[in-house]
């Protein structure tokens, strides 16, 4: 055990990363802040009161924060941040339209983090995904590869499980990959999918992967609809810890996240959901893979559409 692990937000999605982590029993501490006085302390109290069953010794504390930064303190020299803070989906939202309202909660935390922790490794999962981690490097001023989004964990499981489900077959048969964006332009990268090692292509129709795809791209919207208050976080939490896990170990995994891109396919200085390695100081290299001709084009698109918007958050 070693380290120390902070998760700004305490709602549904942050607790439950928090939650994950500590059961990981490899930090000595994980750190729980959220606005709402008494609501992080609560379930600091509460994780703890859990390690005897659950078997594990890492230590969960509580801080309550505002927004001139008070409270920061307990954050003081995290290893790893992960910024969940922000104001959730809402049935018909976009996770755009949240881009407004939360760029200034991003901003303050980014800043308030940076003054207590300025060596640590940020994993921003806050909505607009790409545009938020963006505006976390800015707010930073950290070196872009000390801070990521969590985008492509989350929509690789979602196909995957998709795929499992379709087939009938079991989730560790099947392998899958999504890049681009977290929303409308993410790219799904069918060339990359295998069940049980046979390509997909191979197992379902092109139509059938087609909606797929779509129902991979909508995955949190879906969610969303069918909770009608709040979105995603038993899914999101796991993808957001896992890279944590990732940084803590220096395992140097290589994961679908959002990571700063300079010259790899042929694209250069925007976040991009993309493959790289993981570990002590964030992002140890973005991996290229092979693309088709189409699953490349679709991906420069995705870089255009998504550098338009992370260049409106300089003003946010």
């Amino acid at each position: 055990m070693a380290g120390k692990v902070t998760v700004v937000g305490a709602g549904f999605y942050g607790s439950t990363t928090a939650m994950r982590l500590a059961e990981y029993n490899i930090f000595d501490t994980v750190v729980l802040t959220d606005i709402l006085e008494g609501k992080p302390e609560g379930l600091a109290l509460d994780m703890n009161q859990s390690r005897s069953i659950e078997g594990f010794e890492t230590k969960v504390i509580g801080a309550t924060t505002t927004a001139d930064g008070a409270g920061y303190e307990a954050t003081a020299n995290s290893d790893v941040v992960i910024i969940t803070a922000g104001l959730p989906r809402k049935p018909g939202m976009s996770r755009m339209d949240l881009i407004g309202v939360n760029a200034g909660i991003v901003r303050g935390v980014a800043k308030n983090i940076a003054k207590h922790s300025p060596k640590a490794v940020i994993i921003v999962v806050s909505n607009p995904l790409d545009e938020m981690t963006a505006l976390t490097q800015i707010a930073t001023a950290f070196p872009y590869n000390r801070v990521m989004g969590q985008a492509g964990m989350l929509d690789t499981a979602r196909f995957t499980d998709f795929v499992a489900e379709k087939l009938n077959v079991s989730v560790s048969s099947v392998k899958t990959l999504t890049l681009g964006s977290h929303g409308e332009t993410m790219v799904p990268v069918p060339s990359r999918c295998t069940v049980g090692g046979v390509a997909l292509s191979q197992k379902l129709s092109q139509a059938e992967i087609d909606e797929l795809v779509d129902r991979t791209r909508n995955g949190g919207a879906e969610v969303v609809a069918l909770l009608k208050t709040g979105s995603a976080y038993y899914a999101p939490s796991a993808a957001a810890a896992r890279m944590a896990k990732a940084v803590i170990e220096d395992s140097g995994a290589t994961m679908p996240v959002c990571a700063w891109v300079d010259g790899e396919y042929g694209i250069s200085g925007v976040y991009l959901g993309v493959e790289a390695q993981i570990g002590r100081d964030g992002i140890k290299k973005v991996v290229e893979t092979k693309l088709t001709d189409s699953e490349l084009a679709a991906l420069k698109v995705a870089a255009e559409a998504v550098r338009a918007k992370q260049a409106d958050v300089l003003t946010l």
